[in-house]
């Protein structure tokens, strides 16, 4: 049973940092991509930052040098941190585990909201 937990979303002030953490269960955690995506209301889940198994990132242009990417193999953990954080960044933020044709699975999502 794979299970994906999402923690750490909130209420943040513009210009303020939030930590979102994705705890997984059921997977070979460390073979897996992780990924972060996040989707506004009408509007299709889009890639905010992903991590391969080696260790490569990648991030939407939107949130290059605000956002970093990271995972801990030990604690089957990813984590997304995420700073300078705009209004235009409140949505729900979703955890991504893929690994090719094998497996594709997603949390439940942790809202985000930056509002003064």
């Amino acid at each position: 049973h794979v299970q994906l937990v999402e923690s750490g979303g909130g209420l943040v002030q513009p210009g303020g940092s939030l930590r979102l953490s994705c705890a997984a269960s059921g997977i070979i955690f460390r073979i897996y991509v992780m990924g972060w995506y996040r989707q506004a209301p009408g509007k299709q889940r889009e890639l905010v930052a992903a991590i391969t198994a080696g260790g490569n990132t990648n991030y939407a242009d939107s949130v290059k040098g605000r956002f970093a990417i990271s995972r801990d193999n030990a604690k089957n953990t990813v984590y997304l941190q995420m700073d300078s954080l705009k209004p235009e960044d409140t949505v729900v933020y979703y955890c991504n585990a893929a690994f090719g044709a094998v497996g594709n699975y997603w949390g439940q999502g942790t809202q985000v909201t930056v509002s003064s």
